[in-house]
């Protein structure tokens, strides 16, 4: 089985919500679960060194903009993990700060990318920068494969699946979960949470507006439910 995962789904649809969930799940944090199914189901809670790399929130227009955002992840995983003089080049440094992740916790580590392709996204248009950013993420990601002894999982979530980018030729196991049955409504809402986790809300928001539950529930179906994710998928999903 693949440890190498990837996730598409649209703008806010709740994949960094999914990848924080995933990073407090790996980091052990049994409290922050208590009351829901996976409180029962998980025996261990085992902690695993967590990497969590955000790319979102950046204005990757500026030259230098993405350089600066790896440096900085980097950085504060090297100042828990410890560095080496030896290390300069940024894949480089992501191995070897999953290499001594794991060598002190005794655990693999867990690697989570939240839109990992954003980069390339912003600067489409500017073909020169966007190669910048291309050729700095292929030797960032590069450094994932080289640490593949010392992973336990790793997510790459992201809007597209951009097939010309190294990061899926060089993970060439990678198992793409975005139109699997399974993962369907991993992300956003299905109708049986909305009524189950929202009917007091939707409530208060009908009354607010001086309408039915019904019309109130309907008027939010039309505007937000109707994702479908894999052809077998029965139910659609509302985008939160």
């Amino acid at each position: 089985t693949s440890i190498y995962h990837f996730l598409s789904r649209p703008r806010r649809f709740g994949k960094s919500l999914l990848i924080s969930t995933l990073e407090s799940y790996f980091s052990g944090r049994k409290e922050l679960f208590e009351g829901l199914a996976i409180a029962d189901l998980e025996k261990e809670w085992k902690s695993y060194p967590v990497l969590h790399l955000d790319l979102t929130g950046v204005n990757y227009h500026k030259p230098d903009a993405l350089e600066n955002t790896l440096n900085l992840s980097l950085c504060e995983w090297e100042d828990r993990f410890g560095s080496r003089a030896a290390e300069k080049e940024l894949g480089d440094r992501l191995m070897g700060v999953v290499r001594r992740a794991s060598e002190q916790n005794g655990t693999p580590v867990v690697l989570l990318v939240d839109e990992y392709e954003k980069p390339i996204l912003d600067t489409i248009g500017d073909e020169d920068l966007q190669e910048k950013h291309r050729q700095t993420l292929n030797g960032f990601y590069g450094g994932i494969k080289k640490a593949d002894r010392y992973l336990k999982f790793v997510l790459l979530t992201g809007v597209t699946k951009i097939g010309k980018m190294s990061v899926f030729s060089a993970l060439n196991n990678i198992t793409d979960i975005s139109l699997m049955e399974e993962y369907a409504d991993i992300c956003g809402m299905t109708e049986a949470e909305i009524e189950r986790d929202f009917h007091d809300d939707i409530q208060v928001m009908a009354d607010i507006q001086h309408k039915s539950y019904d019309k109130m529930h309907a008027e939010l179906k039309r505007k937000y439910n109707g994702y479908h994710f894999c052809e077998e998928m029965t139910h659609s999903v509302y985008n939160p």
